[in-house]
């Protein structure tokens, strides 16, 4: 059975999504931000229970993205429906074993396909190097817009018209931060995270400056986010689709743990 969810399941589902925190940092930090926002039209869960009432499975819909969420069968023809009755889908992702089993219902809507490695780094897991770390930064609001100049200026980057109001957002909620470094009185290298919640938080936008690359100083950033993330109690994820990139986040501790499927 498949429903709508109410305030009166939050402990239900959050003790479900817990058991796999990383993989759900996107569901529980929008359920722990927003709530079930009955009131609002951009943001929706259900659940799929079984015949004795447990919870299975959940989908989330944030404006036109879906995320379902399942340890093992679900619903995915009842998935599929609710999310056809919305209308357009602009973005479908998930756990790849999960999410995929969708894929053959909705092959009229689904854009390209990605899929990337998903691993984390806990502080058990977290490997300190001895490199300095003195000189990197943490971001505030008056340096938004020089960050916005670097992105832009790295290639493999796909331009966002919101990302400006996403990056004030995330830092006025303390649910994004960035650190970053400077040479030559500019922003060399980046990395920030998103979808922080209580128990996970996500990096992303790493990047450097195309001619201070192979310094390592990305690397240098990763590590000292990282770092006081885990020293926050959360553990941290990220997306890798590049076997050299992930080279580089395993000697700091991140382990692979699962594939990450997005249609967009």
């Amino acid at each position: 059975m498949i429903r709508k969810l109410e305030s009166k399941d939050y402990e239900i589902v959050m003790d479900f999504l817990k058991g796999e925190p990383s993989l759900n940092l996107f569901i529980i930090g929008d359920l722990e931000s927003f709530g079930f926002s009955f009131e609002s039209d951009f943001q929706e869960l259900w659940g799929d229970f079984d015949d004795k009432e447990n919870i299975r499975a959940v989908l989330l819909r944030y404006y036109n993205s879906y995320i379902p969420y399942a340890k093992s069968y679900y619903d995915v023809k009842g998935f599929v429906d609710l999310i056809r009755e919305k209308g357009d889908m602009a973005v479908l992702s998930g756990i790849s074993t999960v999410v995929e089993q969708m894929e053959s219902y909705l092959t009229d809507r689904l854009g390209k396909k990605q899929v990337t490695y998903f691993c984390e780094c806990t502080k058990d897991s977290f490997v300190e190097s001895e490199t300095d770390k003195s000189a990197v930064r943490i971001l505030d609001l008056d340096g938004v817009d020089e960050l916005l100049a670097l992105r832009a200026s790295i290639k493999e980057f796909v331009p966002n018209a919101s990302a400006r109001d996403m990056l004030i957002k995330g830092l006025e909620t303390k649910t994004a931060r960035t650190y970053y470094m400077e040479m030559d009185e500019k922003m060399v290298a980046a990395a920030s995270t998103a979808a922080e919640n209580s128990l996970s938080a996500m990096v992303v936008g790493v990047c450097t400056k195309e001619e201070y690359r192979k310094r390592g100083l990305a690397s240098i950033v990763v590590e000292k986010l990282v770092k006081d993330v885990l020293a926050e109690g959360k553990i941290v994820c990220l997306f890798y689709d590049n076997p050299e990139a992930g080279r580089i986040y395993k000697r700091i501790g991140f382990k692979d743990i699962g594939m990450w499927t997005m249609y967009r």
